[in-house]
């Protein structure tokens, strides 16, 4: 991986508060590379729930809200509407 060398500036507290529970044999910069890893995998996780939500909504409205199916299914396990 290559690698790029920023300057990010933290609030005093909350960078007092990540050396403190950062683990000993952890460097900040691995601390702050997984917190933010961590939170692109999130936004990426919240964008893909948005983008399905948003087709299945323009399904439904093209379509309606499907009927269930339950009880169709429970009918065949008991067999009604069975063909032996």
């Amino acid at each position: 991986m290559e690698r790029e060398a920023v300057t990010i500036r933290f609030p005093a507290d909350l960078l007092a508060k990540a050396k403190k529970l950062k683990f000993v044999s952890e460097s900040l910069n691995d601390l702050v590379v997984e917190a933010l890893a961590r939170e692109v995998r999130r936004r990426r996780g919240w964008a893909a729930h948005q983008r399905i939500i948003a087709r299945s909504e323009t399904v439904k409205a093209k379509t309606g809200i499907q009927p269930t199916s339950g009880d169709l299914i429970r009918s065949f396990r008991e067999g009604e509407n069975r063909r032996d």
